[in-house]
């Protein structure tokens, strides 16, 4: 017996090396030393920072994987994958630098993986970091035929004097709301439910959805704020926190940006959309679960002060991204108030 008889296949393995070269490259920033290959990746700090301080995060992308069997349409959950690590951790200010993926199999299928690294590869860009290594790990007898999971890690960096913590946060700051592109990346447990177990198809096009297919609906990418909040950054505009929106919805994230003694009340006054009506009605879910589930159309949220609250909502507005005053920091003991009951 050999190591391929017993469901490994190197060649494979260095085939797959190869055909995903070009992808990692295009994402590469000047800081990227070496090339694909090695043990480990390199890259040096960029310039310019007094106090320079490294930022990490990882995530993964869930049971949307499912859905993305299902479908055999593995483009878009690399794109989250990106997206789950970098928006979590631009939300101390930083600026995302690099990423690593890390993908399991039961069997290397290169077509299949290549979309994933080709989504992943189209995230990193977005967010303007660089695709600088990964793992992919052939394990046969562990995952069913034609199934992967993925996990990613970022690291990211910023001034310690510009770091949000939560201090910067003064009582009247208000939250402004940037819209999702759909359910992201959280919830996919519940929405395989409802679709599964009330006579749906991810084929089906709800009225609703504008002649849409569910699956393409809820395949939708998570979208990635980096490069137009570290723009408003830039550009002058005083952001005092920063929540990003995944697993709990608003009420579970919106409150750990918040400082000590202070909660937020939130006012409802964007228009929900339609994907979220839809799981609502189908699985006649109730609006303190949707809400306790989804981002129910706010996939990020950043403070201001009262004064920059019309300068903050164009400037997102002029980032094709929709922006909403959704809610104000209120004395309190850590809360969330306001959402329905």
């Amino acid at each position: 017996m050999d190591y391929r008889e017993a469901g490994v296949d190197v060649e494979a393995g260095r085939a797959f090396v190869e055909q995903i070269r070009d992808l990692v490259q295009s994402t590469h920033r000047p800081e990227v030393m070496g090339g694909l290959g090695g043990f480990s990746g390199c890259f040096a700090l960029p310039s310019g920072f007094k106090e320079p301080v490294l930022v990490s995060g990882t995530d993964g992308v869930g049971t949307k994987l499912k859905l993305a069997f299902t479908l055999n349409n593995h483009y878009t959950v690399g794109i989250d994958l990106v997206a789950m690590c970098v928006n979590d951790v631009l939300t101390v200010g930083a600026e995302p630098l690099f990423f690593l993926d890390y993908v399991a199999t039961g069997k290397l299928n290169q077509e299949q993986l290549t979309q994933v690294v080709t989504g992943i590869s189209r995230g990193c860009q977005i967010a303007g970091c660089a695709l600088l290594g990964g793992e992919t790990a052939e394990m046969p007898g562990f995952y069913q035929a034609d199934e992967y999971d993925l996990a990613g890690f970022c690291v990211g960096i910023v001034e310690k004097s510009q770091m949000l913590n939560g201090s910067q946060v003064q009582l009247g700051d208000v939250a402004i709301g940037l819209a999702s592109d759909g359910v992201h990346s959280n919830g996919f447990s519940l929405v395989r439910k409802i679709v599964d177990e009330c006579g749906y198809s991810w084929s089906d096009r709800p009225q609703i959805f504008a002649g849409k297919t569910l699956g393409e609906v809820f395949l939708t990418p998570t979208r990635i704020y980096v490069k137009p909040v570290l723009e408003a950054l830039k550009a002058g505009l005083e952001i005092h926190g920063m929540a990003h929106i995944t697993g709990g919805g608003l009420l579970e994230n919106l409150p750990r940006c918040l400082g000590q003694n202070q909660s937020i009340q939130i006012n409802l006054n964007w228009i929900i959309p339609p994907v979220f009506q839809w799981l609502a009605a189908a699985g006649a879910v109730n609006s303190t679960a949707m809400f306790n589930t989804f981002n129910m159309g706010i996939g990020f949220v950043v403070l201001v002060p009262p004064a920059q609250v019309e300068q903050a909502i164009a400037w997102f507005n002029s980032q094709d991204i929709a922006a909403y005053a959704i809610a104000q920091v209120i004395p309190g003991t850590g809360t969330l108030e306001g959402l329905p009951a």
